[in-house]
């Protein structure tokens, strides 16, 4: 039998018949709950070696993925709460990376079996619901956790939308005629709602290039900056996205338009403006990104993600499915991948 869950961690189910809001019963026992709980196999010397002092030590042998989930975790801080998408797993790595250094007490909301948990587990494709279904705090339903918990706690989300402009609006619905489209994306999903109403919305895309950065969007299914009084009319509450990441480097959208923070080491400024599609904004004070510590690098490969799935994300066409298949074995132990 498997082992038993601490009432702390056992599921809350809600029905329309709860004598307390959803939202009341989130914050009480998420608060009764934040508290650092390391699995027993994670918690020896040599994996929480150095987790809670500075990481100074600059690591010189690190990958591109690798910067960006550790990108994305220096924009999260303690106690927040991070709301984690489908087939994001930089995202991923770089949460959990925040909640082995620097934010112990980070809270993940899951569109992938409506979890809701301060809980863990390494990377994998075969088991995605695992770390966040076997210790859920509360098990509520769709319309419950994005109408009443995630507006309550002001959940940060990373979006990774196929068209990016230089507002910050976000195509994934097609591109070229709707009807007879040269693609056919995924679909927009949250991301309309998501846009137009959280305070806490970043993008990020691993392969910066002028594809995915254009002057004008076939379709807005993602909203960024704009005009104050057409946002007013629009009923749009957002800022917009507050940073944007990619291989390549940070920006925001200060000033109206997409502005260059930091150039990852290794390009260039002339490189950055040659793979975006319009013109970009230099901050005055832009910068070399600081690498990634080895401590870092080192809990991304032995610790958070020893298969690798964050890699996915960077690759396309049979290189991604070569990479999908060699996780799959290595995973399953079997010649997974076949057919």
């Amino acid at each position: 039998m498997p082992p038993a869950v601490p009432a702390r961690h056992r599921a809350i189910h809600t029905t329309h018949s709860t004598a307390w809001p959803l939202w009341i019963i989130s914050r009480r026992v998420i608060a009764a709950s934040l508290t650092t709980t390391w699995p027993a196999s994670w918690s020896s010397a040599k994996t929480r070696r150095s987790t809670t002092t500075a990481m100074t030590s600059a690591a010189t042998d690190y990958t591109v993925d690798e910067l960006m989930a550790v990108c994305i975790s220096r924009l999260v801080q303690d106690s927040e709460c991070v709301a984690q998408g489908i087939a994001t797993p930089m995202v991923m790595a770089g949460f959990f990376l925040a909640k082995m250094t620097h934010a112990p007490n980070l809270l993940f909301a899951s569109a992938i079996g409506m979890a809701l948990t301060t809980h863990w587990s390494p990377l994998a494709i075969s088991a995605v619901e695992r770390g966040l279904q076997d210790h859920i705090l509360i098990a509520p339903s769709f319309a419950q956790l994005v109408c009443e918990i995630l507006p309550t706690l002001q959940f940060k989300e990373f979006l990774r939308p196929a068209q990016i402009d230089a507002q910050g609006n976000t195509n994934n619905v097609a591109i070229g005629n709707y009807h007879h489209p040269r693609v056919r994306l995924p679909g927009s999903g949250g991301i309309p709602d998501v846009t137009s109403f959280s305070a806490n919305t970043y993008l990020y895309n691993p392969r910066h290039g002028r594809a995915s950065f254009v002057e004008k969007l076939d379709f807005i299914s993602g909203v960024g900056v704009g005009p104050e009084e057409e946002r007013r009319r629009l009923g749009i509450v957002s800022p917009g996205p507050r940073a944007l990441l990619t291989d390549l480097g940070v920006f925001d959208f200060e000033g109206g338009r997409m502005r260059l923070l930091s150039y990852h080491p290794g390009t260039t400024i002339e490189r950055i403006q040659a793979r975006t599609g319009f013109p970009i904004a230099i901050a005055s004070d832009v910068h070399e990104t600081p690498p990634p510590s080895e401590e870092e690098v080192r809990l991304l490969r032995e610790v958070i993600d020893p298969l690798g799935v964050r890699k996915l994300e960077t690759l396309g066409g049979a290189d991604r499915w070569a990479l999908l298949r060699e996780i799959a074995q290595k995973e399953l132990g079997t010649d997974a991948g076949h057919g």
